[in-house]
């Protein structure tokens, strides 16, 4: 798996944040843009995605849609995202849509 966190001697990523219990997110990726279901909790300023196929996201409330003009995120990386917090903006959602096939963006808030 490809990561673009720190890693140790032996090549393995060293996490940066823990991930916090209870507040994984899956969202399915198809040709309609997706969003997670569940608010990112307003504490969250960090997330980690992971998608097994290569999508299109973008962040904002609960009525955020993904388009093919917005970020795009190759299959099988690992990548820490910050969604805000303090005094930035705080996004609370994320929506996914399919670059190439169907699959799953896995979703990690962290603390």
């Amino acid at each position: 798996m490809t990561t673009l966190l720190p890693q140790d001697l032996n090549d393995n990523p060293i996490a940066a944040l823990r991930m916090k219990p209870g507040r994984a997110h899956k969202i399915t990726i198809g040709i309609n843009s997706t969003r997670n279901a569940n608010a990112f909790n307003d504490d969250t300023q960090i997330i980690s995605l992971y998608s097994d196929v290569p999508v299109y996201v973008a962040f904002g409330d609960i009525n955020i849609n993904a388009t093919t003009s917005d970020h795009y995120l190759p299959a099988g990386l690992y990548y820490d995202v910050s969604i805000g917090g303090d005094k930035s903006a705080h996004y609370t959602h994320i929506a996914a849509l399919q670059a190439s096939g169907a699959g799953t963006l896995y979703i990690s808030e962290k603390e």
